[in-house]
């Protein structure tokens, strides 16, 4: 691997790096806090003449995924971006993408959604995406996001895939925040992320149908193809994980378990919020106490088997939520997280932590209060409660 001297890059600005490196031919995307560097940044490289791509000004998110989903039907490679609100105005056309196995890629710089008007982060954005059918990717920093937007067009290109990916990365938090981010030479990325044009496809000298009208005769049969192709993408999400860790020294994994071999207590996380959290389990450890904690990178598909080999042997187990899922209950990161113990026929106890909504500020004291819970579960061997709203006032 050619060494490439690092870049100080914000969350938006390496993802707009990477995309510029993978030679996209159709950028669509509206313009939304904390999203919008992220295509403006592109649209400079585009004026400039470092990506030959074309730039499409679209009327809303609706109209941008619409647009990528029409390009990558004629065998585009393209991308998109969105946050919050214009997350939510995709969704109907989220299901078509995935529907019609169509690698769309998109960046989500995940912010709290109104009512209140909030433009800090949480998961609120994203988790009414998780049955949309896409593959759905999390990350702790910059460096990550760049990785894996490279990453992901060899997975939503892979012939054994064929569906669209969403790259996570906190908004404001990730996105706006800059740090040392170590590229790969664009060589390197062409080689591991070559254009692999999707057949059939859209072609006015060979015309075909797609998205046609379905009878209730096949269409179960349809929609469980699309599961089972998301189903059987995790373990090429994992292989190109790692073989692009052989080529960069960087592998990140579908999970990122710390210190869960010997934990009488774990935390699971997802996004930034893992490095606070791995933070406060390396302080604890200094003092002698047996605790533990698992980044989810990979949140659909839901990595069940890899779960559960790193959290078996846990005496308590807690698990952040940073959305609601109101009248559900618990909330979604939970509620995946004890179906895979159901399923695997384990009893541990869990309990759920919901924290930093709306850009609420997370400390090392929250994250040490919650282990405070799961010692007295521990010793006790009581739930008093399965919710916990921490840093929650009046």
């Amino acid at each position: 691997m050619q060494i490439i001297e690092p870049l100080t890059l914000s969350g938006n600005l390496a993802i707009a790096y990477a995309v510029k490196q993978l030679d996209v031919d159709v950028v669509a995307a509206y313009p939304i806090t904390p999203q919008t560097t992220m295509v403006e940044k592109i649209s400079e490289y585009i004026s400039k003449g470092e990506l030959k791509a074309n730039l499409l000004l679209v009327e809303s998110e609706h109209s941008a995924i619409s647009a990528c989903l029409s390009a990558a039907a004629s065998g585009a490679r393209v991308f998109t971006s969105s946050s919050s609100q214009g997350l939510l105005l995709m969704h109907e056309i989220l299901f078509i993408t995935s529907a019609l196995r169509f690698p769309v890629v998109m960046a989500i710089a995940n912010r709290a959604v109104s009512a209140p008007i909030n433009i800090w982060n949480d998961h609120g954005d994203i988790m009414p995406q998780r049955d949309t059918g896409w593959i759905q990717l999390f990350v702790e920093s910059a460096q990550e996001a760049y990785d894996k937007v490279i990453q992901a067009y060899r997975i939503a290109e892979d012939d054994k895939v064929r569906l669209p990916i969403m790259i996570n990365i906190d908004g404001i938090v990730l996105s706006h925040t800059y740090e040392p981010v170590y590229p790969i030479s664009d060589s390197d990325v062409a080689s591991f992320s070559p254009w692999n044009l999707y057949s059939p496809r859209l072609d006015p000298d060979n015309p075909i149908t797609i998205g046609a009208f379905c009878y209730p005769d096949y269409y179960f049969e349809t929609r469980y193809q699309s599961l089972k192709a998301l189903n059987d993408s995790l373990p090429i999400i994992s292989n190109v994980d790692k073989e692009f860790g052989e080529l960069s020294g960087r592998s990140y994994g579908i999970v990122s378990p710390f210190k869960c071999d010997d934990a009488d207590i774990i935390l699971i996380s997802m996004g930034s919020i893992s490095m606070t959290v791995r933070a406060a389990v390396k302080k604890l450890r200094e003092k002698g106490e047996k605790v533990g904690m698992l980044s989810l990178k990979l949140f659909r598909p839901f990595p069940s088997k890899e779960l559960i080999r790193y959290i078996k042997n846990a005496k308590a187990i807690g698990i952040i939520d940073r959305a609601f899922s109101p009248g559900a209950v618990a909330g979604p990161v939970f509620t995946e997280v004890t179906s895979a113990l159901y399923l695997s026929k384990m009893d541990i106890p869990s309990v759920d932590f919901f924290l930093g909504l709306g850009g609420r500020d997370v400390k090392m004291e929250d994250i040490k209060d919650i282990f405070n819970i799961l010692k007295r579960i521990v010793k006790t061997g009581l739930i008093e409660r399965h919710s916990y709203y921490i840093g929650l006032r009046g």
